[in-house]
Parts: C-alpha cells; sequence; structure tokens
C-alpha cells in the first residue's frame, strides 16, 4: 500500500492525538475521583425535597443530619440552574457556614423555622471564612451564587414545602 506524504503525516497525527485526548480524558476524570473522598454521598443519594418561593420551584437535597450537614456540597462541580441543597437542624440557633472543599459559589440564605428568609449571603468558592446569619434559624439554603439576587428573593420573602427539623 502506497501512502502520500500529506496522507501519512495525517495518520501518525492521529495515531498520536488520540492516545493523548484518552490519557487527558482518563486524567481529569481520575482527578474529579480523587477528589471525591471514599464513603462521600454522592449527589443523587441525598433525600430530596420540592421547595418553592414565589413563583420559583426549588429542587433541594437534604441535608439533616451531621454527616450530610458537614458533606453539604462539598466536591460538586455543579448545580442545575433551580438546584440546591437544603440544611435542616434541631436547634433554633445560629448555623455558621464555610466553603471549604466546595468547588462552585454559592448563595445562602438563612430560615426561621416558619420558613422566613433573615439573611442572604454570597459564598467564594475554597475559602474558609465563617457566613453565619444575624438572627437565629433552623435552615439554609444554597444555591448557585447570585440565585437569590437573580430571582429578587430578599430577607422576608417565605420559603414554602420545608420539611420539619427532626
Amino acid at each position: 500500500m502506497r501512502f502520500s506524504p500529506s496522507s501519512l503525516m495525517a495518520r501518525v497525527a492521529l495515531a498520536v492525538a488520540l492516545p493523548v485526548a484518552a490519557l487527558s480524558f482518563a486524567a481529569s476524570s481520575a482527578a474529579y475521583a480523587q477528589q471525591m473522598p471514599p464513603g462521600a454521598k454522592q449527589p443523587g443519594d441525598f433525600p430530596r425535597a420540592k421547595l418553592s418561593i414565589g413563583m420559583y420551584a426549588i429542587d433541594a437535597a437534604v441535608a439533616a443530619n451531621d454527616a450530610d450537614r458537614e458533606q453539604g456540597l462539598m466536591y460538586r462541580t455543579k448545580l442545575e440552574p433551580n438546584e440546591g441543597m437544603l440544611f435542616v437542624f434541631n436547634e433554633n440557633a445560629v448555623h455558621c457556614f464555610w466553603m471549604k472543599n466546595t468547588l462552585i459559589p454559592l448563595s445562602i440564605a438563612f430560615m426561621r423555622a416558619d420558613g422566613t428568609v433573615t439573611d442572604i449571603d454570597e459564598m467564594q468558592a475554597e475559602t474558609t471564612n465563617n457566613h453565619c446569619p444575624t438572627n437565629n434559624g433552623v435552615y439554609a439554603l444554597e444555591m448557585s451564587k447570585g440565585w437569590f439576587a437573580a430571582k429578587g428573593i430578599k430577607p422576608g420573602m417565605k420559603i414554602q414545602g420545608l420539611p420539619q427539623p427532626q
């Protein structure tokens, strides 16, 4: 079989490019897998709640125990447009949050037991500074950064569909 020089170069380039691309994909997959520690819950393993505020529906993963609240949205690389995580606490108190191992920037709304939003804060990815509400509460809802502002949601508004604390 005879190849023209340009055809031969194209085949060599393809032969080199395919394994390099495969290695690159494998490395990025491995890097993601290394970020998720053994025993961490996968996003689909959290219970879900359908929440609403005004005309907006929210699909929220629920973190209602210590282990789930500790993991939260750590290691996630994205959220769907109206997806978030609802933190449910058993005591009415000031519950502070940080963003260690959280790879995406988030907005957080803190709420009283009746669902009234008391505080909203913006949080940068992979930081360890505390984000604390100015009021006691039993819920916190994390959404993609800017979600609450983009929807016009402010303190004083109520989120509906919240599960009862245990």
